[in-house]
């Protein structure tokens, strides 16, 4: 796959196959990502790898947490794409009970067998921040570019408390996201869609092109 199809064929994965992934290819993946620019070649991100055992028991304790109260207020989701995907399952945008269900299973990892938690130095800036994104985005193309699928959560950022001590994060360290990783379910309704993006003149003045 070229890297105009990667970046094309790229989704927020939210169902992959019952699949596992070669823990080589895991790692390969972790390591090719670090080529993604950064000011200075600082390279501010961590990365917390799990599977297998160790992936089971962190969802069983994050389940536990949860289990008797919304992890996120909907109102704080995007009202479009919250359509596309409810319209997707079929779930009634009036029925909370279902979609509040729905929305744990960011915290199942969508069946995903890979997850990985990316985490920033709490004393870098903006500048850093950026370069972490960019990071994660070199490591979801190279994903597509092994035919795996990813969706990149920043839900997780909420089960700090939970994660933190899980993976023996420092106390200087500042959990960002989780990125799921696996084979990709396409034929589920959850990926039936893609997300609109803007047109180009909405974000974009050209100076000196015609």
């Amino acid at each position: 796959m070229n890297v105009f199809e990667a970046v094309d064929s790229r989704i927020s994965c939210r169902w992959f196959l019952d699949r596992p992934v070669d823990p080589a290819l895991v790692r390969n993946l972790i390591a090719d990502a670090a080529r993604a620019a950064s000011g200075g070649n600082l390279q501010p991100w961590q990365v917390y790898a799990l599977t297998g055992a160790a992936l089971v028991e962190l969802k069983g304790q994050v389940a536990q947490a949860i289990a008797g109260g919304d992890p996120q207020p909907y109102r704080s989701r995007r009202e479009h794409h919250g359509v596309q995907l409810y319209g997707a399952l079929a779930i009634d945008r009036n029925d909370a009970a279902a979609r509040l269900n729905r929305y744990k299973r960011n915290y199942e990892f969508f069946n995903a067998p890979v997850a990985l938690f990316i985490a920033i130095d709490r004393r870098l800036g903006p500048g850093q921040w950026a370069d972490l994104g960019g990071y994660i985005h070199a490591l979801m193309y190279l994903a597509r570019g092994y035919g795996l699928d990813t969706c990149a959560q920043e839900s997780w950022a909420r089960m700090h408390r939970i994660v933190g001590p899980f993976v023996n994060m420092p106390p200087e360290q500042m959990l960002f996201c989780a990125v799921s990783i696996g084979y990709g379910d396409r034929a589920h309704p959850a990926n039936s869609f893609r997300s609109p993006r803007a047109e180009p003149q909405e974000f974009c003045r050209f100076f000196g092109f015609d």
